[in-house]
């Protein structure tokens, strides 16, 4: 199964990807940014998009790694990305939902409480990602709606059993430590500051 989290940045999906795959043995993170990534220092500035989503390969590839990653792996496959174009969300999750069983959650918290989650991590009010807010929002009201998960009062743990009990997944008891928890999760947070 495919569990793709979605949702504006600051909703909290990287936090709830790897926080799910603690709780989840047999699964696997898959980060659609990383080819991002590697597609925008690989190519000369003067050709080069905005959002990396834009590029036809990102999507290609995407879909591919996705393809052979869940051809290959009997695990589930949990991908935090932010996709608000309903193209580029069916040339990805549709293509692969003919193939796969593909889970899509929403993590929707309102305004505030996303530029405030961004703070949290040293965003401010005017970077890339808070700039982004209302352009997300607007999609998922409009254009991509499949199950919305409201996270304004909801704790990551909350978030994590919510995308669990949906997916049929029965998740163990978390053993860990309130320490061992805000340990793991400062380290998920610094892993992913771009």
């Amino acid at each position: 199964m495919i569990i793709w989290i979605n949702g504006a940045f600051g909703a909290g999906k990287t936090q709830a990807a790897y926080e799910l795959q603690r709780r989840h043995k047999d699964a696997y993170v898959y980060n659609p940014e990383n080819l991002g990534f590697f597609i925008r220092s690989n190519i000369p500035p003067s050709i080069s998009a905005e959002d990396f989503q834009d590029f036809p390969m990102w999507r290609t590839c995407n879909f591919d790694m996705l393809d052979y990653i869940s051809a290959r792996f009997s695990g589930d496959i949990i991908v935090p990305m932010t996709i608000t174009n309903r193209t580029y969300y069916e040339e990805i999750t549709g293509r692969l939902a003919k193939k796969y069983a593909v889970k899509h959650f929403i993590l929707w918290a309102e305004k505030d409480t996303l530029l405030r989650r961004l703070a949290s991590r040293g965003e401010s009010r005017h970077s890339w990602g808070a700039q982004q807010i209302d352009r997300c929002m607007e999609a998922f009201e409009k254009d991509i709606t499949e199950c919305r998960i409201s996270t304004d009062s909801m704790t990551i743990d909350q978030v994590v059993e919510r995308i669990a009990e949906l997916s049929g997944i029965t998740l163990p008891k978390d053993n860990r430590s309130n320490t061992r928890k805000l340990l793991d999760r400062i380290t998920t947070q610094f892993r992913h500051i771009r």
